[in-house]
């Protein structure tokens, strides 16, 4: 491995500026969303370019937001362009391997308006969403896959694709995939690479076994490190702030998001997200989260709410740290300090980005005070607590410019989903409007359980299966009907566990299904096969019903006449009754 001239010939420069020039006169609305105003390139391009399109292994250090995207994009699609090979269905000719979605989908934005102005296609591949529209893009044809380690394992076994045909390879943030436990993944990944490929490796650190990919896979690379990862930029500011108790610190980060600018606030857990930007928005200001908790719908509709400016305040747990580039973020405020230094330098690169300025604010409580001053003395951050109270000058001069208050009732969260059987906004449940389940809104007429019925206007309620089924129960019911709660016996249990699972699909499930007692054994319960087509709704696996997989545990109790049986869903084997 040998070290890159550690001052590089303005002629290197050229490099960008010359692939920018020549695609503005074809295509000069890509060109300038690609890099809108861009005249030069940042430092880490300017030092990796002329490698990177020699055909070069690099290997590039270098901090959040120092450019490192376009500094693997610019040469990955330039020699793509120029190359002899062609695309084929299911077999890509670049890989980018990166640890979060929101990641892939960011380096995506960057390069695949560079890549359709030189003919090219792009694809992302990652978990959370359905596989079918990646797979139907594969069979189309693709040049370059950005891709996720686990799902695009997932299709290597399925056998939906292949890596024989890569000719580069891009490891992307490979410190956090080390972080993640992903290395395993990337190594069986990179093992099914061509040994000839290009290959690049961008990372802020060599830690945590990056090294050991180093050594693997890259072919005498060139190094590359601009500035200290361990460091934040300078055009960044940092301020301390040391609140009295629980409730100062609410009202102090309430007043710091109350701006007019784009605010990030990170937040430890899922659940403290989520519940800050509901206050927030109750307060007027209008906030989304971002967090592991939410789908990929959802996380991509927030992010783009932020983006556009439609929502000023995002608040995010650690999966926003990396990945996520938002022009003009001018605040970030650590509400939760975090655990290490690294993940305070991430969080805090959302801001001053691309040579910008920008500030962060982390707020601190008594308790904390030696947990920060480790935090910033190993992040080499000089900033002192400074004592503050809400509405403090220090925390107005932060804030800056208000924003006007919003009334709640205007704004229309773009994290809410509806969830299933619960009430939408056109009156009646998901469930109701399907014909499954019981009635929602107001008079929604739906269907119920075999041997139930619900009276207009009311919802039936029922009992949810550990595979998520539903089947309608009502209050006030007889002794044998309310016996169908009880618990199942553990021979019934062993019974239907012993049949063991069987498709949902399948013409049949093997469960414990309920009938109709004898005459001396009303109101005990009693099981036996049933074939699916004969079942309550509620009970079968087909599509729709949200049920599990294994068998289900049913109870039953015969009405007085003893002709009827009333049936009730209660557990599934293996997850209790």
């Amino acid at each position: 491995m040998r070290a890159a001239d550690p001052d590089p010939q303005p002629r290197e420069a050229s490099y960008f500026c010359d692939f920018l020039r020549r695609l503005r006169p074809a295509h000069p609305r890509r060109a300038r969303a690609l890099a809108p105003g861009i005249d030069s390139p940042f430092p880490i391009q300017t030092a990796t370019l002329p490698d990177s399109l020699k055909g070069r292994d690099v290997l590039g250090r270098g901090r959040t937001g120092s450019g490192k995207t376009l500094a693997f994009s610019l040469p990955t699609v330039s020699r793509l362009a120029k190359a002899a090979t062609s695309r084929h269905p299911r077999r890509p000719r670049a890989l980018v391997l990166c640890p979060t979605r929101e990641l892939a989908n960011q380096i995506n934005a960057t390069m695949e308006p560079v890549a359709k102005a030189l003919g090219l296609t792009t694809t992302t591949i990652f978990g959370g969403v359905a596989q079918s529209r990646q797979v139907t893009a594969l069979d189309k044809g693709v040049d370059i896959v950005i891709a996720c380690p686990g799902r695009l394992e997932d299709l290597l076994n399925q056998r939906l694709l292949t890596l024989d045909g890569i000719e580069i390879t891009v490891l992307d943030e490979a410190d956090h995939m080390a972080d993640l436990g992903f290395l395993p993944g990337v190594k069986r990944i990179m093992d099914k690479t061509p040994k000839q490929g290009q290959r690049m490796l961008f990372s802020a650190t060599l830690d945590n076994g990056v090294d050991q990919l180093v050594k693997r896979y890259l072919s005498n690379p060139v190094r590359h490190s601009v500035d200290d990862a361990a460091a934040a930029p300078p055009q960044m500011t940092h301020h301390i702030l040391a609140v009295r108790d629980a409730e100062a610190k609410k009202q102090v980060v309430h007043q710091l998001a109350s701006g007019t600018g784009r605010r990030v606030l990170f937040m430890k857990t899922k659940h403290q997200a989520k519940k800050l930007a509901k206050q927030l928005t109750a307060s007027g200001v209008p906030a989304v989260d971002l967090h592991g908790n939410l789908g990929q719908g959802a996380r991509e509709r927030n992010l783009e709410a932020f983006t556009s400016g439609a929502v000023k305040v995002l608040v995010a747990t650690d999966i926003a740290a990396r990945g996520i580039h938002v022009d003009e973020v001018e605040l970030v405020v650590h509400v939760d300090p975090p655990a290490e230094h690294k993940a305070y330098l991430h969080r805090s690169g959302r801001t001053a980005r691309a040579g910008s300025e920008g500030v962060v604010v982390t707020v601190m409580l008594p308790e904390q005070r030696g947990d920060v001053r480790d935090l910033t003395r190993k992040a080499k951050i000089t900033a002192q607590p400074k004592p503050v109270a809400p509405g403090d000058e220090t925390i107005t001069g932060l804030v800056g410019e208000v924003a006007a208050y919003v009334r709640p009732a205007d704004v229309t969260p773009p994290q809410t989903q509806a969830k299933r059987g619960t009430t939408s906004a056109n009156g009646g449940s998901r469930a109701s409007r399907r014909g499954r389940g019981g009635q929602g809104g107001q008079g929604g007429q739906g269907t119920t359980s075999r041997g139930q019925s619900s009276t207009g206007g009311q919802r039936s309620t029922g009992q949810r299966s550990g595979g998520g089924s539903r089947s309608g129960g009502q209050s006030g019911q007889a002794p044998a009907a309310r016996a169908a709660a009880a618990p199942v016996p553990a021979r019934a249990r062993r019974r239907a566990r012993a049949r063991g699972p069987v498709r949902r699909r399948a013409g049949v499930v093997a469960g414990a299904v309920a009938r109709s007692a004898p005459p001396g054994r009303r109101g005990r319960p009693s099981t036996r096969r049933r074939p699916r087509a004969d079942l309550p709704r509620a009970a079968r696996g087909g599509p729709g019903t949200g049920s599990g997989t294994g068998p289900f545990v049913v109870r039953a109790a015969a009405r007085a006449d003893g002709n009827t049986c009333r049936v009730r869903v209660v557990g599934t084997v293996g997850g209790g009754a």
